[in-house]
């Protein structure tokens, strides 16, 4: 990856996608840490409904009420590829990620046309 990326445009609200190209979610929010007046340095992608709160008003905190509030921190270095998605180097399981959609599967195989 390069050095310089536009972080609002080509990474926050991206599909995350683990190793073997499953969707396990979306970029939530950005972990950055700096001291003041120096450079920021992207440290962690943040996802899941504990981070909804913070960014949807009232309707982001009924959201994360309603999500069970979950929060992930997956460290930057294991972000492999960044590019219409965030591809990660882990599964999503290794990484926390996904449990919704496990949850919901069952569900959503009941759809007639789930299996596309």
């Amino acid at each position: 990856m390069t050095d310089s990326i536009d972080l609002g445009l080509n990474v926050l609200d991206h599909q995350l996608l683990d190793c073997d190209g499953r969707r396990c979610g979306k970029v939530d929010d950005l972990a950055l840490e700096g001291a003041p007046g120096a450079d920021f340095e992207l440290t962690a992608i943040l996802c899941g409904p504990g981070v909804w709160r913070a960014r949807g008003g009232l309707i982001g905190r009924v959201a994360a009420w309603v999500g069970g509030g979950g929060r992930v921190r997956i460290p930057w270095d294991e972000v492999a590829e960044v590019g219409s998605h965030v591809k990660l180097r882990k599964r999503a399981e290794e990484l926390g990620l996904g449990r919704g959609d496990d949850r919901l599967r069952p569900y959503i195989a009941k759809i007639p046309g789930s299996d596309h």
